[in-house]
């Protein structure tokens, strides 16, 4: 039997811990209670939430807000080289990532320590450190919003971009994420360790050849170094996405900002850190009152308690308005605003 409760309060339910409230809340547990709830008349609007750790709240939700609390882990199929992975949506992502680990199996390691659930990392694509979701996604089982039908999404289907995906496009807020199937390595992992500061920090721990393993907590360290905990200090990660501009751009840059970073796309395109423009903008560290930008990494955006969503929200548009000015640069949020 389902428990629609009235007017609960958000704040534990998302990472930045703003604290509005659900006219209508719900936690499921299983699909049977999924479809239940969607079928629920006199619930025009309706909200899926997950590990909260990419949205930022700006106001009380009028909705039937859905709390995703699917679990379970188990191996679909395997041969000497491959193990297909089945997990629920409600599942830590971390958690998952060193359940992988614990089985030897590879391919998530570089993405240690990345916060929410394993049903919302389709719809970002979610990657660090070189590595994206989309290089071991099979597929994923989604539950229409209007019909409570069950859908395969495979990874063509998906159309993953850099922190885009089919579930941000055509099919936003159209399907309820269930769950997912992963192709980990069993053996002869492919180790990707030339991305950001992973060689020089297994350097310091002596490790010339790392296991995946070794990958893992490499990440870990570095993540710990840059990023706070958002059990400590509210936040959602990665604010913004990094922008991609044309090489002629980037090169007309260099004239004024000689040490502006650059990750090469394509012949004609590179990535810029929107961290660099942030903090090249004077924003890293900066306070204002009960929130502010992370002093660690300018990415970050915090609420150091109490701090509302729409204050926040207000400063990641001034961080856009400048970036813009300074480098004729637009950068994107790439948490959910709501």
């Amino acid at each position: 039997m389902i428990d629609i409760q009235q007017n609960i309060s958000l704040k534990d339910y998302n990472t930045f811990g703003i604290d509005v409230l659900a006219e209508h809340f719900v936690s499921i547990s299983n699909t049977s209670e999924l479809k239940e709830v969607l079928s629920q008349n006199g619930f025009p609007k309706k909200l899926i939430l997950g590990g909260g750790s990419n949205m930022l709240l700006t106001q009380n939700q009028n909705a039937l807000v859905i709390h995703v609390n699917l679990k379970g882990i188990s191996v679909e199929k395997e041969d000497d080289n491959y193990v297909y992975v089945r997990a629920q949506a409600g599942e830590n992502w971390h958690e998952f990532v060193l359940w992988s680990l614990k089985h030897n199996y590879g391919g998530l390691e570089n993405l240690s320590l990345i916060p929410g659930n394993v049903g919302t990392a389709p719809i970002q694509n979610i990657g660090a450190y070189g590595v994206e979701l989309k290089d071991t996604f099979v597929s994923c089982d989604a539950i229409e919003v209007d019909t409570s039908e069950t859908t395969s999404f495979t990874n063509e289907v998906c159309n993953f971009g850099y922190r885009n995906s089919i579930f941000k496009i055509e099919a936003k807020d159209k399907y309820v994420i269930t769950s997912v199937i992963l192709r980990l390595t069993k053996q002869n992992h492919k180790l990707k360790i030339d991305y950001g500061a992973i060689r020089s920090e297994l350097a310091s721990k002596k490790i010339a050849n790392p296991t995946i393993q070794d990958i893992s907590k490499a990440v870990i360290a570095i993540r710990e170094s840059k990023l706070p905990n958002p059990k400590e200090i509210g936040n959602s990660g990665s604010f913004f996405k990094n922008p991609v501009i044309s090489s002629s751009k980037f090169e007309k840059l260099k004239e004024n900002f000689s040490s502006i970073p650059s990750y090469p796309i394509s012949d004609s395109e590179v990535k810029i850190p929107a961290g660099w423009l942030i903090e090249t903008g004077g924003f890293k560290g900066k306070r204002f009152g009960n929130y502010g930008v992370h002093k660690k990494q300018a990415l970050v955006l915090v609420n150091y308690g109490g701090a509302q969503g729409s204050d926040i929200l207000k400063l990641s548009q001034l961080i856009q308005k400048t970036v813009l000015r300074l480098f004729d640069i637009a950068i994107e949020a790439e948490v959910n605003i709501l």
